[in-house]
């Protein structure tokens, strides 16, 4: 167990519904280190926040979830994703809801394979559609990639790109990868009308949401591994979590990096998993 649980995670994993757990991995970073250090300062970062939410009319301490600590130790990226995804395929199971907290991107597509029949919604700055980086095929970007191996080409939809390769463009375009750029939505910046967008290319009624932290403008997220400008707003990814609560059955946020945060990065991250919490009970409810 760490040191510092993240805020009000007092329950048991038997008493849950939500299980939070870190992956401080960061093995193929390639540009920032330092996402292994993401899940101390998300935790620490966590108790800043009131644990009533005006906006629910709910407070947390009404909810049951659990820390489960880190999942650490992994010498190379392919025995972290044979352990992540051992060990949240534990957690779905058990009918919790798993809740990762990152470390690096790498981290999803294991988490992703745990499921069946789902689709998966990634925000992120970054297409991340490479079938290999740096002779890694488990790369952090390749993370679209190896998701689309796990619910297919049709199953995931990035939200909020704004950088690829020539490679990733061109194979996007001949293996039918639909993305919405950040340029696309702030022409209509509707995330309801983008969610739905997104929602009706997949057509499954069962969502994991995974959240690149550069999917922000660095003005409000400069602690990340690959900072990306031209990004989106902090509301607008409330907005979405919001819109999605009701089909969301899992959630990671990856790609802080502590090293290079003022902490804004960190304290933006832990409230954003406090408000998947919030919003996905409230839909249960």
């Amino acid at each position: 167990m760490p040191g510092l649980l993240f805020a009000d995670a007092s329950s048991t994993l038997d008493d849950s519904d939500f299980a939070i757990f870190g992956v401080p991995f960061d093995g193929t970073s390639s540009f920032r280190s330092g996402t292994a250090q993401a899940p101390e300062r998300i935790r620490e970062a966590s108790h800043n926040f009131e644990t009533f939410k005006f906006e629910h009319g709910e407070d947390m301490e009404s909810i049951r979830y659990c820390d489960l600590g880190d999942l650490e130790g992994f010498k190379n990226v392919d025995l972290m994703m044979q352990g992540v995804e051992a060990f949240s395929s534990d957690l779905v199971r058990k009918n919790k809801f798993p809740i990762a907290l990152g470390g690096e991107h790498s981290i999803s597509p294991a988490i992703v394979k745990s499921f069946e029949d789902i689709g998966v919604i990634s925000l992120d700055a970054h297409l991340d559609f490479r079938n290999e980086y740096e002779g890694e095929k488990n790369s952090h970007a390749c993370s679209t990639r190896r998701i689309s191996d796990s619910v297919g080409v049709e199953g995931v939809v990035p939200i909020g790109v704004r950088s690829m390769s020539k490679e990733e463009s061109k194979d996007a375009e001949e293996l039918g990868l639909r993305f919405i750029s950040s340029y696309a939505f702030q022409k209509n910046p509707n995330m309801k009308e983008t969610v739905e967008r997104a929602l009706k290319w997949m057509g499954r009624e069962r969502i994991y949401l995974t959240l690149d932290m550069d999917v922000f403008d660095p003005a409000y997220a400069p602690g990340i591994s690959n900072p990306e400008p031209f990004g989106l707003e902090p509301i607008e990814i409330k907005r979405c979590i919001n819109h999605l609560s009701d089909r969301l059955v899992g959630f990671d946020v990856v790609e802080v990096s502590p090293p290079f945060d003022n902490g804004n990065t960190s304290a933006l991250a832990a409230r954003l998993v406090r408000e998947v919490i919030m919003a996905v009970w409230k839909a249960q409810m």
